[in-house]
Formats: C-alpha cells, structure tokens, sequence
C-alpha cells in the first residue's frame, strides 16, 4: 500500500479520537482531492486552521470495549514510519492542503515504543522540513515524564484520553487502563507549563471523554472536569457521544445522543467562561443535564432571587447570568453602559444577546420588557 493510500486509511480511523479542535461531526470534516481527512481546528487566538488528522498505526493490544481499533476486532491493520508520516504531511503542507497536524496512534507494541514513534514524526517535521506551524500530539498511557518532556518541546497542544470520569467507569469500557496513570501526564505537563511561563505547548493541554459508554452520570462527567479545570488548567475538555462500532462488545450498547453532548459542552462553557461552578449546575434525579432547556436557563429559573437585574448598570459577573448573554455581548453591554444607556430592546439586541431569552430577567432604567420566557425552546444560551 502507497503512502497516501495509508494517509487514507489512518486518516479515516482517526475520526474515533475526537479530542480536540470542535470538529466532531462528519459535516466538519472535509476531503480533498486524495480523500484524505482534514479537520478544521479552531486555535486559542480564533483563528482557524486545516489540520490532517491521523494515526501514527492503528495496530494496538489494548482491548478498549469502545474502540474501532482494539485487539480484538477484525479491521486492516497499518503503521507508518515516522519518516514515511513526516515526508506526506511535508507534501500534503506545501500543496497548501493542510496548515498543522493532529496525531494519535494505536498502542502496537507498547506506550513507550508508540510515543517514541510519534515523537519521532514530529521532531522530523520541526528539524528536517523546518515547520514551524501547528501541532496537536497525544500522549500514550503509561509513557515516562522523558516522553512527556521531549512532547512540550514539539508541540503546539498536548492530550491524553481519559475516556470516563472515574476509575470504575474506566474498568468497565478499557479494562487494562489505570486512571492515575491516565492522569499523571497532565501533572507532568502542567508543572513543565508552569515552569516555562507558558513558552511551552502554547494552546495548552486538552481532554476527552467518551459520553455514556460506562453509564456514567452528566454530574459525574462535569464534577471530574471542574475538578481539572481547577487543578490543572486544563485548555478544554472534549465529549464523545459514544456510537456502538461493530465488532466490538459494545456494539449493542445504545448510542449517546447528540443532545447529551450538547448539554455537556454548553455546561462546561458555563464553567469555563462564564464563572459558574460545579455546584450551581442544576442535574435530574439521576444527575444527568435536564433535555427540556440549556444549563444557564435552568440555573436562572432555580433563582428568582437573582433577578431581575438592570442593565444599564449590572457588572459583567451578573451579565454572564442572564440567559442570552454571552462574553461577548457582555463585553459590548458595558462598553455602552460606559457612553450611554439601554432604553430599548434593539439597543440591548445591537450588542448581540438573544433578547428573546434574556427580556425575562433583565430591566431597563427599572422597566420590565414585554417578551414572555420561552423556557423549553432552544438549544443554546
């Protein structure tokens, strides 16, 4: 089999690894001429760049019950060398196909020899073709800090799976993988961050989870990533509604629907950019993300007695609490609050929030606005 032919074939088993770059979807992903894989990455400075994603080899020994690539599944099988890797995606950049590159691997023989491998690709893309643009490396369970130094000096961004938020639920879908050992690596990075002052892995380290596959609970999920926001200052973290692959035990297990994922990432913004914490996140009976309405929605309506709030003098920490409000309309509301003031809805709709969802809980210059709450519409906040 030809280079690109396996560019093809690893590119494609690389849809399972979703961690990362918001790309999560078939629609997000494009081909070109070769059909090879191409992800559009959004970066921490917004720009956006075309990454080829792809595995190292998709042979591995691990027996993960989730995994289109586990040992115990019947699927072709194939590696590159790192010089082989390197020298396509040379190619593949000064055609101007791709700008930066996300690689993963399979285990083949062991975590030590396959990040060897990896890092190999990536100190011959830095040194021999002199690239200086985007790379997104994973590291392997149960590699060495020496590894994981060698990764923060060749890498834009970091990851390492998770998978599941605690290490029951990770025994039921990967038996033969220890959460702390998952784990570890980020400490490493983070200290080696800390160290440098952030000169290294410039866009951070990042997370995934597979999204229902252990049966864990949303309130599992998002107290295990709080937890890593605050510890670890993580980048992002990343959800993976699990989808059942034939020829694994899983393969019978119900998929997650998509609007669990939704939920889970609408809550982590909450957590990440907006200053909520895991305790004011309002879960069902069985700690799960209510369906019928976004997180922000749900918190508001647990809180009457936070609102109504005035908006031509609320600070931006009571902004980012009203449904409809974002960071950036917020931003935008007190640039205005500091040159004028709100008299009407479309002076509050020109900064960019969703009157619709924030009329009920706001005022202007004391007058309440006559929109009626749409609680169970919608799907954002």
């Amino acid at each position: 089999m030809d280079t690109y032919e396996k560019v093809k074939v690893l590119g494609r088993s690389a849809q399972y690894d979703l961690c990362g770059e918001g790309c999560g979807t078939e629609a997000n992903r494009v081909r070109d001429e070769l059909g090879h894989w191409i992800y559009p990455a959004v970066m921490p400075d917004g720009r956006r760049v075309k990454l080829l994603k792809v595995l190292q080899s998709n042979a591995c020994t691990n027996d993960c019950y989730y995994c289109a690539s586990r040992a115990g599944r019947d699927c072709p099988r194939l590696s590159f060398s790192p010089d082989e890797l390197a020298r396509a995606f040379d190619e593949m950049q000064h055609r101007q196909l791709v700008e930066g590159l996300f690689l993963s691997s399979a285990i083949r023989t062991g975590p030590e020899q396959a990040m060897d491998r990896m890092l190999a690709t990536a100190e011959l893309i830095r040194v021999k073709y002199q690239f200086r643009g985007y790379i997104h490396l994973k590291i392997m369970p149960g590699v060495t800090p020496a590894h994981v130094e060698q990764a923060v000096q060749l890498a834009s961004r970091l990851s390492v799976n998770l998978e599941a938020p605690t290490s029951e639920r990770l025994a039921r879908i990967a038996p033969g993988k220890v959460l702390e050992e998952l784990v570890q690596p980020l400490h490493w990075v983070h200290r080696l961050r800390l160290e440098s002052e952030g000169r290294l892995v410039p866009a951070g380290q990042t997370t995934q989870f597979v999204v229902g596959a252990a049966d864990e609970s949303d309130g599992e999920l998002l107290q295990t990533v709080a937890q890593l926001y605050r510890g670890l200052d993580l980048q992002r973290v990343y959800f993976s509604a699990f989808q059942p692959v034939p020829g694994t035990p899983l393969a019978e297990h119900p998929a997650t629907p998509l609007w669990r994922e939704h939920r889970l990432y609408q809550s982590d913004f909450l957590l990440r950019q907006y200053g909520f914490t895991f305790q004011e996140l309002v879960f069902d009976k069985e700690g799960n993300l209510p369906r019928r309405a976004d997180p922000k929605r749900m918190w508001a309506m647990a809180h009457p007695e936070f609102f109504p709030i005035e908006v031509n003098r609320a600070p931006r920490e009571q902004l980012l609490r009203v449904p409809g409000i974002g960071p950036r309309s917020a931003g935008r509301i007190l640039r205005w609050q500091r040159e004028s003031e709100f008299r009407t809805l479309d002076d509050l709709k020109k900064t960019g929030a969703v009157i619709q969802w924030a009329a009920p809980f706001v005022l202007l210059n004391g007058r309440r606005l006559p929109y009626q709450l749409e609680l169970w519409s919608g799907q954002s906040f």
